[in-house]
């Protein structure tokens, strides 16, 4: 037994877990999608030949192989930048629902996102005005007002009516109606 191949193998075991982190869960909605920069990988190979055309004996070969992978492509800091931009666009479209519930910052388990979102207040659109309608209906509206003669589907709010039927006014008593004769 090759007790110095042992000894660097136990050597690279150590070494190797001097920079390997414990595996966390990731949400996949915020992930880093696939972002990679690069990967380094360690491994050993060991070959045995029954024969050596030199001296007619059997032969050991050991190797300790270390290998770094680039991938191309953008480079690693661009990637990364890239996935917190879009990381910070999710937390400012849902930072508005987390601040306006209380119950969460009481929870022990929303500690992280309620400081995330500490201090984000949602934009809103205030361009529309609070008594209008759809924009639908409202360019429904001043379509029929431009073309009065065009019946159109749902048609209830523009236009002259086709029917001869006239709604009474408020104050009107309808008439009872007949008796049957039984």
């Amino acid at each position: 037994m090759n007790y110095y191949f042992t000894g660097l193998l136990i050597l690279a075991i150590t070494i190797l877990a001097l920079f390997v982190e414990p595996a966390y869960p990731r949400n996949e909605y915020l992930n880093e999608y696939g972002v990679r920069c690069g990967e380094m990988e360690i491994s050993t190979e060991r070959r045995d030949t029954d024969y050596n055309y030199s001296d007619s004996n059997t032969h050991e070969d050991q190797y300790l192989r270390f290998t770094y992978r680039k991938y191309l492509g953008t480079d690693c800091k661009t990637s990364k930048e890239n996935v917190a931009i879009k990381q910070q666009l999710e937390l400012m479209k849902m930072c508005g629902r987390v601040n306006s519930n209380p119950s969460l910052a009481q929870n022990e388990n929303f500690r992280l996102l309620v400081s995330k979102c500490r201090g984000v207040t949602p934009a809103r659109d205030n361009t529309r005005p609070v008594d209008s309608q759809s924009l639908w209906d409202d360019m429904k509206d001043n379509y029929k007002k431009e073309n009065p003669k065009i019946n159109l589907m749902g048609d209830k709010l523009i236009g002259p009516s086709k029917s001869k039927l006239k709604i009474p006014p408020k104050d009107y008593i309808l008439p009872l109606p007949k008796p049957k004769d039984e």
